[in-house]
């Protein structure tokens, strides 16, 4: 038994996309974010994707994206989706899971707040009506911010936060909280924060928004939760150049980038 649980590997988790809706470059942008040859300043919509020590898959959000982010992560198996709410950016790609679904021969659990599991019926209507070769296969199960989620290996607590006025979730796996389009978080949500070692967070830019963090906002969070280690994710053009930011950022705040892996 000792050696078996000497080969397990860390669990990990690799951020798939940090843009915003939009990505960045952004189409028709002539900014310095937009036209910077760094790799770290090229952003493809926000979602990231949990491995469990023993390669449980699940993705958290699936944007315009998603099929660019399974092929760049060599993501060959996937057990489910975690959706935080029903923007288009982070649900429009459900589409693509179709060759998971081909490999395995079995549905792709997704797992949503009642409103977004209605709001994916809604929009890929065709996938639940009369079974087609071909069309993605779903299974919908809804969930809520206080029930835990079980998916194998790995014990996922979701998180209610506020986007803005729309209730939506993050979720903490273990020492690590992922918390995108967030701008505020009531204190009884906040309480399940409490221990985080590893934080992952939005941050938009430097001006107020009405819906997001902005990078001020973020900081205070990151000073709020006191995690050994915080990065910053849904970044937009306007947030500037990855190197002169990360000259403001404090010891160990970083802004995140698309496929960076982060053991926990």
């Amino acid at each position: 038994m000792a050696g078996k649980m000497e080969n397990r590997k860390p669990v990990t988790i690799r951020l798939l996309g940090t843009g915003t809706s939009q990505g960045i470059p952004l189409i028709g942008c002539d900014c310095e974010v937009c036209l910077s040859q760094n790799p770290k300043d090229k952003r493809l919509r926000t979602a990231a994707l949990i491995t469990g020590d023993d390669n449980t898959k699940v993705v958290i959000d699936a944007g315009p994206d998603f099929r660019q982010q399974m092929l760049l992560s060599g993501t060959k198996h996937l057990d489910a989706i975690l959706l935080t709410h029903e923007h288009n950016d982070h649900v429009i790609g459900l589409d693509d899971i179709r060759p998971f679904n081909y490999h395995s021969g079995a549905a792709i659990s997704v797992h949503a707040l009642p409103r977004v599991a209605d709001e994916v019926k809604h929009r890929f209507a065709y996938i639940f009506g009369k079974a087609i070769p071909g069309l993605p296969q779903i299974e919908l199960h809804t969930l809520d911010e206080e029930t835990p989620i079980h998916i194998k290996s790995l014990t996922i607590q979701p998180i209610g936060v506020w986007h803005g006025r729309l209730p939506i979730l993050s979720f903490r796996i273990g020492d690590l909280a992922y918390l995108t389009d967030v701008k505020s978080v009531e204190e009884s949500q906040f309480q399940k924060l409490i221990g985080v070692r590893y934080l992952i967070v939005n941050a938009l830019h430097h001006r107020e928004h009405p819906t997001h963090f902005n990078l001020t906002e973020a900081l205070a969070f990151i000073e709020k939760v006191q995690p050994e280690k915080a990065w910053l994710i849904h970044l937009s053009h306007h947030m500037g150049l990855t190197e002169d930011v990360e000259k403001l950022l404090p010891p160990n705040v970083s802004l995140g980038y698309d496929g960076l892996e982060i053991e926990f």
